[in-house]
């Protein structure tokens, strides 16, 4: 077998799959994969199934921030924000490539939410509870000192504001990047193979039925234990298991809009209000400007949810609010993107106040369900899963497995040395004396697999290919190493462009599928319903739906 990631090699893989494993994980999302690499590296066999592509759900659809969780302590999850707020700084120091610190804004007005004095509080027991280290602790600015910061801000009312430090992150290129850890480690993963029954014997779980999406293939596959981590499809799949189950899941759509700076110069992030009390982000990132979230409840299609005009006009409603200088308008919006939260039920609760916090089922025939959360909290989760294999193991047949080892472990990319050591890789590429600005990019990226690029790009400049060279070299690392199947994976999953360089998606997409195509070996079917996925994500991040049923 290669050691590349690659579903050019997907059917000599495929043939792994008549092992038995310790364990199989069905959802490639952040917590399937955070579950994969903590398995693996205590000694587990793992095999992973995603029926779309790694991260297609939920964990590109996300706000993009590893943070802390401020606005849980005015529901009082003091807990919670502990834990999660301790874990910024780990998945910074094992991925500083995919997570950068990001000093963030909170402006308190006379009728808003919070006031100097809560805001103080807030920000003070925010940097206990998440053990934040001295240079990033919060300070109080006045009026003054908060315009400076950012000039757009609305003055009418304007008091002061807090400003503390997030992490701003790529939520697909992380889930990427611990998943190709769990790989380099000995996990199996595949995207497109989809679990639609489990197996049973004597009443007990005992592995699944699998449907490769791309050419109808099934596979019986067996494992001592079952994880569901499919996010919005966690009920779906608990059903399957127990038919009588009283679903728990409560599901949330939320939505971000995107704006280029020329027309939204956006230069500080910020938290704001919105007039109906919900927080919302609005962030500067790669000479855009993106606006979000939403919170409303969701029942429609889990698997391509879209921007309403609804949800377009409350975000254009907060933007107009926080923002009155800034004249932008529908036509503006050059991107948006829609995610679905899948919450635990709590009855009688607002969906923005019902609580983040994940929960872990454990069906009569031993399935084990995994629910809720957040992106920043994915690694405890992943490690109370493999823990409570471990003990089910110790009481069943003695079986001791290690402590997670988790904590200090770079990720995929991340084998630099934590941020200090980034710094000095940085200036090491960058002496290589290729172009800086795509050096950047890549390093922001990739890490240090950018230097695989580096090959690539070497090729690229003495073969004639359809693209530029950087964007060859870019493509075909994610094609071998990142298990990229359709150009919907690479536009929008492992670039990011889609959402935040849509004219780069429009210019590229035809050499982009056609070197596809010649990789693959696509026949013209294929190829027409790849291009025509590809043209509906582009027209539906640009167009809203109908207003919605209620």
């Amino acid at each position: 077998m290669t050691n590349t990631f690659s579903n050019k090699h997907r059917q000599e893989a495929k043939q792994q799959l008549n092992q038995s494993f310790d364990l199989i994980i069905v959802g490639g999302g952040i917590t399937g994969a955070g579950i994969a690499l903590d398995a693996v590296t205590r000694g587990l066999s793992v095999a992973l199934f995603e029926m779309q592509d790694f991260a297609a759900g939920t964990s590109s659809r996300s706000t993009k921030l590893v943070h802390g969780g401020l606005r849980y302590l005015k529901n009082f999850e003091i807990k919670m924000v502990a834990e999660v707020g301790k874990e910024r700084e780990i998945v910074y120091e094992n991925g500083p490539h995919i997570t950068t610190p990001e000093w963030m804004l909170l402006p308190f007005y006379d009728e808003g939410t919070f006031g100097p004095f809560t805001t103080n509080i807030g920000l003070r027991l925010y940097d206990f509870l998440a053990g934040v280290k001295k240079k990033e602790r919060r300070k109080m600015l006045s009026k003054e000192e908060t315009l400076n910061n950012e000039p757009l801000l609305r003055r009418e009312g304007l008091e002061g504001s807090g400003y503390y430090v997030e992490y701003k992150t790529d939520d697909a290129r992380l889930t990427m990047e611990i998943l190709k850890k769990a790989v380099e480690n000995g996990a199996i993963a595949f995207n497109y193979m989809k679990v639609d029954q489990f197996l049973y014997r004597d009443g007990k779980v005992v592995g699944v039925h699998a449907v490769d999406q791309l050419n109808d293939e099934s596979a019986s596959v067996y494992a001592e234990k079952v994880v569901n981590a499919a996010g919005p499809w966690v009920d779906e799949l608990r059903s399957k298991d127990n038919p009588k189950l009283k679903k728990p899941l409560f599901h949330t759509k939320g939505i971000h809009l995107v704006f280029d700076s020329v027309v939204f110069p956006l230069t500080q992030a910020i938290y704001f209000d919105s007039p109906d009390g919900r927080m919302i982000f609005a962030i500067p990132r790669d000479g855009k400007t993106y606006v979000g979230t939403t919170d409303t409840a969701y029942t429609g299609d889990f698997e391509n949810p879209t921007a309403s005009l609804q949800d377009r006009a409350y975000l254009m409603r907060a933007i107009h609010e926080m923002f009155p200088t800034v004249n932008v308008n529908e036509q503006d919006i050059e991107s948006s993107w829609s995610g679905i939260r899948p919450l635990i039920q709590q009855e009688g609760k607002d969906p923005s106040e019902i609580s983040r916090k994940d929960e872990i089922f454990v069906s009569d025939s031993q399935l084990i369900s995994i629910a809720g959360g957040k992106l920043t909290g994915y690694r405890k989760m992943a490690e109370s899963i493999v823990d409570l294999v471990a003990s089910q193991w110790k009481a069943e047949n003695g079986r001791k497995l290690p402590e997670s080892k988790t904590k200090k472990m770079p990720l995929a990319g991340g084998e630099v040395g934590g941020s200090k050591g980034f710094k000095q890789f940085k200036k090491k590429v960058l002496n290589t004396g290729y172009p800086e600005e795509m050096l950047e990019k890549w390093m922001n990226r990739y890490g240090a697999n950018t230097e695989k690029l580096i090959n690539y790009y070497e090729t690229a400049m003495h073969e004639h290919v359809f693209l530029e060279a950087d964007i060859w070299a870019e493509l075909m690392y994610t094609l071998e190493y990142e298990a990229v199947y359709k150009p919907v994976d690479f536009f929008i999953r492992r670039t990011g462009a889609l959402f935040f360089d849509i004219d780069f998606v429009k210019k590229y997409k035809k050499p982009v599928i056609q070197e596809m195509k010649d990789y693959f070996q696509w026949d013209d079917e294929e190829m027409k319903q790849h291009t025509e996925e590809l043209e509906k994500a582009i027209y539906e991040a640009q167009n809203p739906v109908k207003e919605e049923m209620k």
